[in-house]
């Protein structure tokens, strides 16, 4: 067994608390779906968001919403490159995993240009 990451970003609508959850639960789903991701498989979480995004702690959402308590989550803001993607979230998921398993990034709506 060993580890890979797997990455995603979503946008975010508003600098609330109910925005950042939203965005969250879209962007783990989207990402536990893809990758069959099983709670006890995750070794640890970085979120990062804009500096634009500080209503809500990203982790919080995962874990009680997913019931990811005891899974070692960490947030940060993203570094402030000019002209760079606004109101964005990121995530890391790091897995324990099976040498042949090949990671799903998702990118979902204006986070779609990251990967162009």
């Amino acid at each position: 067994m060993i580890t890979k990451g797997i990455r995603g970003a979503i946008t975010v609508e508003d600098n609330t608390e109910l925005a950042i959850k939203e965005a969250t639960i879209e962007l783990l789903s989207e990402l536990i779906e893809q990758n069959h991701i099983s709670t006890e498989q995750i070794s640890h979480v970085i979120f990062t968001l804009t500096n634009d995004l500080n209503a809500a702690f990203p982790a919080k959402f995962a874990r009680i919403d997913l019931d990811w308590s005891d899974v070692a989550m960490m947030c940060f803001h993203e570094l402030d490159v000019p002209n760079s993607l606004k109101m964005c979230l990121r995530v890391l998921i790091v897995i324990n995993c099976d040498d042949n398993f090949s990671p799903k990034f998702a990118y979902l709506k204006g986070a779609q240009t990251l990967r162009s």
